[in-house]
């Protein structure tokens, strides 16, 4: 289907990028466009699989390093009675 798309979209267009011109079928602009856009799901996806798996390894009883009272449970750690 993509190949028939492809086909039948194949007036000239001109593509402007970042100040760069170019000339190609529309069908195939569309089509780089679309795997472009593909590829930052697919990083942005495997960055956030990596922040979960890092956060699942930390020790389920002590909170990052940056915690502060309210994320500890409200009470600050004391000595004495």
């Amino acid at each position: 289907m993509l190949i028939i798309f492809i086909l039948q979209n194949q007036d000239r267009v001109t593509v402007q990028y970042l100040g760069v011109a170019g000339e190609l079928s529309l069908g195939m602009a569309l089509f780089i466009a679309a795997v472009a856009g593909g590829l930052l799901v697919a990083i942005a996806g495997a960055v956030r699989i990596l922040q979960l798996r890092t956060q699942r390894r930390r020790p389920a009883g002590r909170p990052p390093a940056s915690a502060g009272p309210e994320e500890t449970g409200g009470h600050e750690p004391t000595s004495g009675p």
